[in-house]
Formats: C-alpha cells, sequence, structure tokens
C-alpha cells in the first residue's frame, strides 16, 4: 500500500470520483436499506497514489450513532486502498464521537464479505428481499449477480469503534 493517501475529496476530485462510480455502480445512484444515494451529495474521502491520482474512493453517511459507508470503490482491487479507505472512515467516525462503522452489501457479494469480514465488520443482520424492493428505485440492478447468484438481499456489517 506504499504511496497510497487517504484524504478528504476536493473539487478537483469530482470526475475521478464520478469515473470510479460510473465504472462500480453505473453511475452517481445507489440503492440501500430502501434509501437511494446520490453518491456526488455524499461526504467522500479519496484515495490517492504518490502522482495525485484518485485510486479510490468512500462514500459516507453519518446516521445516529454510526458511520454508514454508502460506497467504496477501487481502481484495482487487491491493492490495499480498500482497506486505507475504512481504516480512514474509521478514524473519522472516532472523531465524531461515533460508536460504530456499517455498512450493507449484497447476497451475492462474497468477495466483499470475505474483505469486510477480514477488516474486522461482523455479519449483523439480513433484510431478506431488500435487493428486490431496490430494483423499484433503479431497475437496473440485475436479477442475478455475481458468480450467477439470485440477488435478493442485503447483509448488513459493522464494527464497534473505541474511542
Amino acid at each position: 500500500m506504499g504511496g497510497i493517501t487517504v484524504r478528504e475529496a476536493g473539487p478537483d476530485d469530482r470526475a475521478a470520483v464520478d469515473a470510479l462510480h460510473e465504472r462500480e455502480w453505473g453511475g452517481p445512484y445507489v440503492v440501500a436499506h430502501d434509501v437511494r444515494y446520490d453518491l456526488r451529495t455524499l461526504p467522500t474521502l479519496v484515495a490517492v497514489d504518490g502522482a495525485g491520482a484518485v485510486v479510490g474512493a468512500l462514500a459516507h453517511h453519518r446516521e445516529a450513532d454510526g458511520l454508514e459507508v454508502v460506497s467504496v470503490v477501487a481502481a484495482v482491487p487487491g491493492g490495499g486502498v480498500g482497506t486505507a479507505l475504512l481504516d480512514a472512515a474509521a478514524a473519522t467516525a472516532r472523531a465524531a464521537g461515533l460508536a460504530r462503522l456499517w455498512l450493507i452489501t449484497t447476497n451475492d457479494n462474497l468477495r466483499a464479505l470475505r474483505f469486510y469480514q477480514r477488516r474486522g465488520l461482523r455479519l449483523v443482520g439480513v433484510d431478506r428481499g431488500a435487493v428486490d424492493r431496490a430494483r423499484r428505485l433503479k431497475p437496473e440492478i440485475p436479477l442475478v449477480g455475481e458468480d450467477g447468484i439470485p440477488l435478493h438481499d442485503e447483509l448488513i456489517l459493522e464494527r464497534r469503534l473505541t474511542p
């Protein structure tokens, strides 16, 4: 992960962040727990390489006692960018006095489930049929996801934070 730094996104990062969201989500909109988020309106952390290029982004939302990770994406998976972004999000949450970092992933996203659990997030809930409901807000969500797994449910993961 050498040479990667994480900072708050600025106006000059917009095009790079938008390109990551277009590649990952098909645009700036994601749906989680029956809420349609416009990622362009959320606070965002960016990971930048030694040359200053944006190589990852994490959009988040503060809610009650936690910081929700709404989107995390790396230009190239497996290089430590996602870990750096999650660590920075946890630090942001701690600094705000929040007790947890949490997020949603889908039942087909086994790679993400492994990734998050290895970084201390625990499965705390399943919202059965949440993706089926999400298609009302974002019809382009496919019926079948990664590895040919039917896409129906949201998995809720969290990491409790210590001060």
